[in-house]
């Protein structure tokens, strides 16, 4: 399997903007001062192996948008602001010739999970097919409120591409786009599901906009289980321990120390953070990815190092 992220932010996108590209460079004009950069591959290998991700990259801003490959057809997990640029890369692999299917599992139907669709210029095209897995039963009316008077001019229905949904029960297993899915309910204002895929002996577990008490984190706790031996955890890590804790309880998502604890516990091999709180800068998550590894260093209980990455728009994760 491969997780290949189009969107990581939470609850909006969050553009780039002019002040902080060029902030970016000019912190890499000052890191270069003095440096012999003869040429181009001079100039790549200083950024490369010189600059941190902060500023040679960003996380991006899109909203939440994950394709998983490794199935049959096209898998994709949520449909935030990123899927317009999955559409993009469809439209210039396959064109409007080639029909395609794409299997989308919906964490659950607030705007900056939903917002993609209206831009996915695949769903335009006669002859492909968008079927919309989750545990909603208000799927299509979400997607149809989104796209009428007076919010936007394309009416739902206009949409070329045949669309299906198909409701998922919590705790069953799916066999779906060559993969076994498993979904699962999660603590979120009007409810949020994750799901588990597994395929070939591996297991890749999307679970964002779900809140995980700290006091309930256990061995019996019904996620550890969820997220058992996971090769990789794709987790809500939106909020810092002290937020999720305090100002931020109950609004329906978790923290970067949480996920750690839960990975430990449930024997997780890679950890993804996601669904970024979209205050936090380039600078502030590379500082929350460093202090989180610090973190899982000092909690490890003498089994693996479980690894951490933060989840960034272009990000590819093997499995």
């Amino acid at each position: 399997m491969l997780a290949r992220f189009w969107g990581t932010r939470g609850s909006l996108p969050t553009p780039l903007g002019a002040a902080a590209v060029r902030l970016k460079v000019r912190e890499a004009l000052l890191a270069a001062r003095g440096r012999a950069l003869e040429n181009a591959a001079d100039i790549d290998a200083f950024i490369d192996r010189e600059l941190p991700f902060s500023v040679r990259g960003t996380f991006g801003g899109n909203s939440s948008c994950v394709q998983i490959e490794g199935g049959d057809g096209h898998v994709v997990c949520d449909m935030g602001s990123g899927l317009r640029e999955f559409g993009i890369r469809m439209m210039t692999q396959f064109g409007p010739a080639k029909p395609q299917t794409y299997n989308i599992f919906l964490s659950h139907v607030h705007w900056d999970h939903i917002m993609g669709l209206p831009f996915f210029t695949p769903a335009y095209i006669p002859g492909n097919v968008l079927r919309i897995h989750g545990g909603h039963k208000t799927m299509r009316e979400a997607l149809l409120r989104q796209q009428s008077d007076p919010c936007f001019p394309v009416h739902f229905e206009k949409l070329g591409a045949k669309i299906e949904f198909i409701e998922l029960e919590p705790g069953r297993e799916y066999d779906i786009a060559g993969f076994k899915v498993r979904p699962i309910l999660q603590h979120h204002h009007g409810d949020s599901y994750g799901y588990r895929f597994m395929r070939d002996g591996k297991a890749l577990v999307y679970s964002t906009d779900c809140e995980h008490k700290f006091e309930a984190l256990g061995p019996d706790y019904p996620f550890v289980d969820f997220f058992r031996d996971a090769d990789l955890l794709i987790f809500d890590s939106m909020y810092s321990f002290a937020e999720a804790i305090s100002v931020k309880e109950d609004w329906g998502h978790s923290s970067n120390m949480v996920a750690v604890e839960l990975a430990h516990l449930a024997g997780v091999k890679h950890l993804a953070l996601y669904h970024h709180e979209p205050v936090y800068d380039d600078r502030m998550l590379e500082t929350v990815l460093g202090e989180t590894i610090r973190f899982e260093e000092l909690s490890r209980d003498n089994g693996p190092a479980l690894r951490v990455s933060s989840a960034y728009d272009g990000l590819e994760i093997a499995v």
